[in-house]
This record gives structure tokens, C-alpha cells and sequence, in this order.
């Protein structure tokens, strides 16, 4: 009690503000690595840590020598082993609510892409499956398919799901501006409620935004509707502009959708 009490008399505010800042950093990379293989390692080094210190309680020097040289190097082997997280958590300290109008500009020119290549596929009643990566990570989904690291563009998201194509059965997922693959195999919704009517594709959209933030837009290859899912929620698009407005609102946050308002299935 007496260290306790010595502890918080000199205790300061700037005291206060730097667990804050390490708080919210250390959350800030929690949220980055969720759903990666990232995440598998932090149980990995957790897992090491609990052996060096059954080595240290045991005497085993020989186990407790190479770990202890080891932790001497953690913080490099972090930034090696989560580069990619590291990489994100910086792109994401610029992204468009930081930057402004022209940030904000940069994603709309992306979203148009998007809503010009699906009212081409709907047309032709062509199967599409489109992941928007937001906050939660995705690398292990998008390892599954095939590394592209191309820009956003309207013509490589049509060629992409033309039926002779070899990625045209699985989902392309964007981040930072970029399709990072396709031809990605996302998990399957295991909701028994599902309508029976719903595809693999459908199902395969509800399913990654069950356990992520991830925006999914499906074109359907029977009917040509187009749809945004997020959440678990289908939301019917009519037309290209409502699409449009519904991935500002998801993707942008900062259009309030008023003028439109379609149906919106519950899963």
C-alpha cells in the first residue's frame, strides 16, 4: 500500500497521456493484425514468452540462454515479422479522414471505378464479387488468391470477371487504392437462416462481413443485381447512383444516404 500510494503522488499528467498514446497504438495495431497471419504470431511470441519463463523459473539454461538472446532482439524481429501491419497502421494515419478533400477525392475516383465496372457486369448479367479491406485485416483471404498490387481501374475489374478469366470465380479485394488479389476464397456464412435462393457468392459476402468491417459488393450472374453488403445486411442497389451513395456512406463515412433508401435484408 505504502509503494502504491508512492506510486500515485508522483504520478503526472504526462503520465497519464503517455499510456494514453501507447494505449491507443497498441490497439491501433490489435485492430490492423485481426483476421491476418499476423495475429498468429503475436500467440506465437506470447507462447515463447511463457517458455522463457518456465526456463528462468527452472533453471533450464540452456532453453533460457536462446530465448533470452532472442527477446534481446525482439523489437527487430517485430518490425521484420509486421512490416506489412506496420505499413498499414502509417498509410492509415493519412487516410481520407485526415487528408482532407483531396484524400477524399483519390477514393471517390476509386469508387467510381468500381460503380462503372459493375453496371458493365450487371448489364451482361456477369457474376462479381468486390471486398473493400477497411480496419480489419484481410491478408489471410487475400493470400488465398492470386498478388496483383494493381491500381483500381474499371476495364481490369470487368476483365477480372469475364467468364473465360481463371480469377472470375473468386472475390478481388481492395485496399489503400489498390487490388491486392483475386481470385480469393472468402469463408462461407454458416448462418442457417440464409435464404436458399443465395448463392456461393452471396453467402461467401455475408460471411466475411459477419467477422470483419469489410464492405462487400456482389453483382449477381442470374438476375444482374448489384448489392453492397456490410455488416451482414444486403442492401439493394436500383441504380448506379444509389451504389454510389452507399459506398461513400460505408467506405468514405461522411454521406448521410437520405434521398435513398433501399431494401435492406437482415441476415
Amino acid at each position: 500500500m505504502q509503494q502504491l500510494g508512492l506510486l500515485l503522488a508522483n504520478f503526472r499528467l504526462i503520465d497519464l497521456l503517455d499510456m494514453v498514446a501507447v494505449s491507443m497504438i497498441i490497439y491501433r495495431f490489435l485492430i490492423i493484425v485481426q483476421g491476418t497471419r499476423a495475429y498468429q504470431m503475436l500467440f506465437g511470441i506470447f507462447a515463447l514468452a511463457i517458455l522463457w519463463w518456465f526456463s528462468q523459473l527452472y533453471e533450464l539454461y540452456s532453453l533460457s540462454w536462446i530465448l533470452q538472446n532472442f527477446f534481446d532482439y525482439l523489437f527487430i524481429i517485430l518490425i521484420v515479422l509486421f512490416q506489412d501491419q506496420i505499413k498499414s497502421a502509417l498509410v492509415s494515419i493519412s487516410s481520407a479522414k485526415f487528408l482532407g478533400r483531396n484524400g477524399r477525392t483519390k477514393f471517390d475516383q476509386q469508387i467510381e471505378e468500381v460503380v462503372a465496372a459493375c453496371t458493365a457486369l450487371s448489364r451482361e448479367r456477369t457474376g462479381a464479387l468486390i471486398v473493400f479491406e477497411k480496419n480489419h485485416g484481410l491478408l489471410n483471404y487475400s493470400s488465398s488468391g492470386t498478388r496483383l498490387d494493381s491500381r483500381v481501374h474499371s476495364d481490369i475489374i470487368y476483365s477480372i470477371f469475364q467468364t473465360k478469366s481463371p480469377l472470375h470465380d473468386g472475390a478481388i479485394i481492395i485496399y489503400n487504392g489498390v487490388i491486392q488479389a483475386a481470385g480469393c476464397f472468402l469463408p462461407l456464412s454458416k448462418n442457417v437462416e440464409i435464404d436458399r435462393h443465395y448463392g456461393t457468392r452471396h453467402r461467401a459476402a455475408l460471411g466475411v462481413t459477419e467477422i470483419t468491417d469489410a464492405v462487400v459488393v456482389t453483382v449477381s450472374e442470374e438476375s444482374g443485381r448489384i448489392n453492397i453488403c456490410y455488416n451482414g445486411v444486403f442492401h439493394y442497389m436500383d441504380n448506379e447512383e444509389l451504389l454510389r451513395k452507399y459506398l461513400r456512406k460505408f467506405l468514405l463515412e461522411i454521406d448521410r444516404v437520405s434521398n435513398f433508401e433501399p431494401a435492406a435484408r437482415s441476415i
